[in-house]
């Protein structure tokens, strides 16, 4: 792994084994495992553990370029937070803060997931208007627990507390915007979470030991050898520091663990896509920030472009907060991440920019480890299943959108669906505009509320789900999505497909889903080799309760797996 920037002072051994090592705390990867992944650079452990080394005072990915060090000079760690937490800082070579995320607790439904959510999602980080960030007490009241038994979780879990573990995830996207665009520091600052530049700075060098100007000078000095200047622009598109857009552009990249299916994914967004909120374009070698905001018709989409999805880029306009604007997601598939165009309104406010890329990785569902995941569903015995290799959750835009794609889905196509979406967003979703174009936001649960709906051919029945549901969203904000079946016309179907689609809930196993149903029964005869007669004595919920309890906490892959059969 990386040896530039020896420390400063010298980390002893005992103090390193002291902390949680993976070896000794999650014991979720052998040291032998780690050994074989490291040495091999395997991106497919990317991200899953990381490497401290105590020769130098560094952490690095698995994927690191740097010589490997020798086994008797490192220590394996599950979570960046134990490396840091051991003394160790960030490699400026692998970059830790772009690993793809590894959270062992997706999935189980524990109070200590669901305050990870919280935190992602800027619950203790502050705004550029000033606001305040939320105090561990609150965090604590939105999750039903003390703030005592919430630092027991992040102590026994990271061996840190709340504020500790919030603190580091700033700084760790800090690092991200200082190497990967250029920001000013003062924006990546509120970007990150800060209201103080002060304090950004005392908690960078602290933590970091570099002051964000020392870390931006060594990526532009980096930049500057590796860039490639496009004479007609005067901007550069380069590898390790993205483009800089005046005003409202900024390039990131988001590395994911293979494999991944893009073509199926694509596929997926393009039968459901809806005009103004996305669009498709083929894609080219270097894209201007310019170009990568431009709709594409279906008509100018090249017929190798419409044969090969992996050729075709991904767009759709976003608006979280003050801040509104575009993201192109353009695939490299030969270093494992997605390459983000993101262009604001120059009206937007960067302090949400951490949480629009968590919203990012959540629709791509980045953060999948697909290895442990096709291993579980291949060993289901009443199946035989062989899946589809890196099949994934394609995510809606928000929890809302998801809800409302699910309501105006029930009893008809997903034609028929798309085409009503497409009306309730060209009715009722807000317009801004972007470098002379314009483009729709998905409705709001206000806008949605009061609505006539008049537009949607569909039963009355269902258009009062969608007000009614509107309106308890707006009147109990803080509801789970489990509330949301006291709402009449709101059953289990279409909550567990907004957790699916909307909340990326990786266990919601759809079995009432009629093509479910139909394929996974196929299946489940075929492999037994049953005739008719004992095909029609299969008890369905039986075989279904006993796939749950198996297929757990992976259920919503097996989902897309048999909706793709």
């Amino acid at each position: 792994m990386s040896t530039d920037r020896a420390s400063e002072s010298a980390i002893k051994r005992d103090e390193i084994d002291s902390v949680h090592s993976l070896e000794s705390s999650a014991g979720l990867l052998s040291a032998s495992i780690c050994r074989e992944a490291r040495m091999s650079r395997d991106p497919r452990f990317d991200g899953k553990f990381f490497v401290g080394v105590l020769t130098t005072g560094i952490y690095c990915r698995t994927v690191c370029p740097a010589v490997a060090p020798k086994e008797q000079n490192v220590r394996y760690f599950d979570s960046a937070v134990k490396a840091a937490q051991a003394g160790l800082r960030p490699c400026l070579r692998c970059r830790p803060d772009s690993a793809p995320g590894s959270n062992p607790w997706k999935g189980t439904g524990t109070t200590l997931a669901r305050a990870i959510s919280l935190i992602e999602a800027g619950a203790l980080a502050g705004k550029s208007s000033g606001e305040p960030a939320s105090t561990v007490t609150q965090l604590a009241d939105r999750l039903g627990i003390s703030s005592r038994y919430l630092n027991k979780l992040f102590t026994e879990g990271f061996g840190t507390s709340p504020k500790q573990y919030a603190l580091y995830r700033q700084l760790l996207f800090a690092k991200q915007l200082l190497h990967q665009t250029q920001l000013p520091i003062t924006q990546v600052a509120l970007a990150a979470g800060f209201n103080s530049i002060r304090r950004f700075n005392e908690a960078f060098k602290q933590t970091l030991q570099l002051t964000p100007t020392q870390l931006r000078k060594i990526a532009l000095t980096k930049a500057a050898k590796e860039q490639v200047i496009d004479s007609s622009t005067g901007f550069g598109e380069i590898d390790t520091l993205g483009e800089f857009v005046p005003h409202y552009g900024l390039t990131l990249y988001q590395y994911y663990r293979p494999p991944l299916d893009w073509a199926s994914q694509l596929a997926f967004y393009r039968l459901r896509a809806v005009k103004g909120m996305e669009w498709f374009t083929p894609q080219v070698s270097h894209p201007q920030a310019s170009d990568a905001v431009q709709i594409a018709d279906e008509t100018n989409v090249s017929a190798e472009a419409k044969a090969d999805e992996n050729g075709l880029e991904y767009g759709r306009c976003f608006a979280i907060g003050k801040m509104r604007g575009t993201v192109q997601i353009i695939h490299e598939p030969k270093l494992n991440r997605f390459k983000l165009a993101i262009a604001l309104t120059e009206d937007s406010a960067v302090d949400e920019l951490q949480l629009l890329v968590t919203e990012v990785r959540r629709i791509l569902d980045l953060d999948a480890d697909m290895q442990q995941i096709e291993q579980g569903l291949s060993t289901l015995p009443s199946l035989g299943l062989t899946p589809f290799s890196g099949l994934r959750i394609p995510g809606a835009g928000s929890l809302f959108e998801a809800v409302c794609r699910a309501i105006l889905g029930q009893q008809v196509t997903v034609v028929q669906a798309t085409k009503l979406l497409n009306i309730l967003v060209e009715a009722y979703g807000e317009r801004f505009s972007l470098n002379g174009r314009e483009y729709r936001l998905f409705p709001t649960p206000e806008a949605i509320r009061e609505a006539s709906l008049t537009e949607l051919k569909m039963p009355g029945a269902r258009k009062l789900a969608l007000n009614a549901l509107a309106a308890f969203i707006c009147e109990h904000p803080e509801a789970s999505v489990d509330d949301w079946l006291s709402v009449k016309g709101i059953g289990p179907w279409t909550i567990a497909y907004a957790k699916l689609r909307g909340l990326g809930d990786p266990n919601v196993f759809l079995h009432s889903d009629l093509i479910v149903k139909k394929h996974l029964l196929a299946l489940y005869i075929k492999n037994n080799k049953l005739d008719e007669t004992a095909a029609a004595a299969v008890s369905y919920p039986q075989l279904c309760e006993q796939l749950s309890q198996q297929i757990a906490p992976w259920g919503s892959y097996l989902t897309f797996q048999l909706w793709h059969q």
